[in-house]
């Protein structure tokens, strides 16, 4: 892989039990104190094993003691039709995780957060000692310039890039990897990038896995994006 964080074991909050990991909830967050948690937003319609990919690299490359799968109730950028119930999902997602450290979380409707840049405001707030590492791929990184606020998701947490086909090309000339150059992280800071102060990002060269959550549903015979 090429990437690899210090090795050091992970400090998992006290409800944690094994193969599953408790869920965070909003008045909760000594729990996750001094904890560095990988955060992955997104429909999950349905989750798949690249999500778990993805999360696996994480915990592996960023030095991360947990990876929250943030379930959202609905993506403002995609449309209804086709999207799943929330329960059906979160159920899916707990399916495909399966690991002691991959915890799948309704938490967004609990805090009644719709945007990404809401989220880490009300996460930061709930979580103040816990520190957090926004994950997504390439294909959003394309895209972050059409969400609420982009900037601010950058100065709020330090964010990690993973390669997808094809857009890893495009993801680094676009918009937000010119406008945060300077905020760039060299890959051999990966396992220390939680410790940075935003803005900080880092885009990881790991295995790239073929999961899609489009392929799947047309698979199925689903609707939608």
């Amino acid at each position: 892989m090429g990437i690899r964080g210090p090795d050091r074991p992970p400090a998992l909050p006290a409800a944690h039990d094994g193969r599953c990991p408790t869920p965070p909830k909003p008045g909760a967050g000594t729990l996750w104190r001094g904890l560095r948690v990988g955060l992955l937003g997104g429909s999950f319609n349905p989750a798949h094993a690249g999500h778990r990919h993805m999360s696996e690299m994480a915990l592996r490359a960023l030095n991360l003691d947990q990876v929250w799968w943030l379930v959202s109730p609905q993506n403002p950028l995609k449309p209804l039709d086709g999207m799943g119930k929330l329960a059906d999902r979160l159920a899916g997602a707990r399916a495909v995780a399966n690991h002691p450290r991959i915890v799948v979380s309704d938490i967004e409707t609990r805090l009644r957060t719709r945007y990404t840049v809401d989220t880490l405001t009300a996460l930061k707030g709930r979580f103040p000692a816990t520190k957090f590492v926004w994950l997504m791929g390439a294909d959003n990184l394309v895209q972050v310039p059409r969400w609420r606020d982009w900037t601010r998701i950058f100065d709020s947490v330090p964010v990690a890039i993973f390669p997808r086909h094809p857009y890893s090309t495009f993801a680094l000339g676009g918009k937000a990897s010119r406008r945060f150059a300077i905020a760039r992280v060299d890959t051999r800071q990966a396992g220390g990038l939680a410790d940075l102060k935003p803005p900080a990002w880092i885009f990881l060269d790991v295995p790239l896995h073929p999961a899609s959550a489009t392929a799947i549903r047309q698979g199925l015979g689903a609707t939608g994006p």
